[in-house]
């Protein structure tokens, strides 16, 4: 399996094909963005240059964003829909979403560097939105569908639980990505939250070589992407 590549098959309430392309209205083109063509714009962004090691900072394959997406777009969680990145780091997730049609867009990291690389890459393709250094605990406006990539928790256990508990208190539909060995304590706590599964697919994530201690140019881990949605007595 490549990086990036997922199984392309989707498994809960419902199994979904990744669309090939979608009307962006939005878009001063009329025609179709095809999955290929987000894929190369959010390849173009800038990463961060000293991503640290204690925030767990790694890019998210613009592959991996891109087929997320373009799955959020045929379920109708992008057109119009405010949305906020937990953790943004370049703004991938936030940059790709507003490209894809979405309304208002907000992304937050605690990281200062972080966000000023986030700013660069939606100035460099005229972008607007909301992009602010934020412990992801503070973060209180409520959104329609919130995306993220949270810390896989490898230098602090359970990391990634405050952006899973901000997420789903802020937001009924939540796309999130962790280790494919920690779906069990995800799906836990998410039914602990009031929230259910409603669908998940798995990718392999390509890391290269960015901190003193790895070892080898690249390594690939497997991840699980959820798509959590709150449950209707849970309102």
């Amino acid at each position: 399996m490549s990086c990036g590549e997922n199984t392309m098959k989707m498994s809960g309430i419902r199994d979904i094909n990744i669309p090939e392309y979608h009307h962006i209205p939005m878009s001063n083109n009329s025609s179709p963005m095809r999955r290929k063509e987000l894929e190369i714009k959010l390849q173009s962004l800038k990463d961060l240059d000293a991503p640290s090691a204690r925030l767990e900072q790694y890019p998210t394959p613009a592959k991996v964003v891109s087929d997320i997406l373009f799955i959020a777009k045929s379920l109708g969680d992008i057109d119009e829909k405010s949305m906020a990145d937990l953790g943004c780091g370049n703004g991938v997730f936030a940059i790709g979403a507003q490209l894809m049609g979405a309304g208002k867009v907000m992304g937050i990291d605690i990281d200062k560097k972080a966000i000023e690389v986030a700013r660069e890459n939606a100035s460099a393709l005229g972008l607007d939105m909301d992009l602010e250094v934020m412990d992801v605990r503070s973060f209180d406006q409520k959104v329609d569908v919130i995306f993220q990539n949270p810390p896989f928790g490898s230098q602090k256990k359970h990391a990634d639980r405050p952006f899973l508990e901000k997420a789903m208190e802020m937001a009924d539909v939540v796309y999130t990505i962790h280790m494919a060995d920690t779906e069990e304590f995800i799906v836990k706590i998410s039914k602990s939250l009031g929230f259910s599964v409603d669908m998940k697919t798995y990718f392999r994530f390509e890391l290269r070589h960015s901190q003193k201690f790895h070892r080898k140019e690249r390594a690939f881990i497997d991840v699980v992407v959820f798509r959590l949605m709150r449950d209707e007595n849970d309102g």
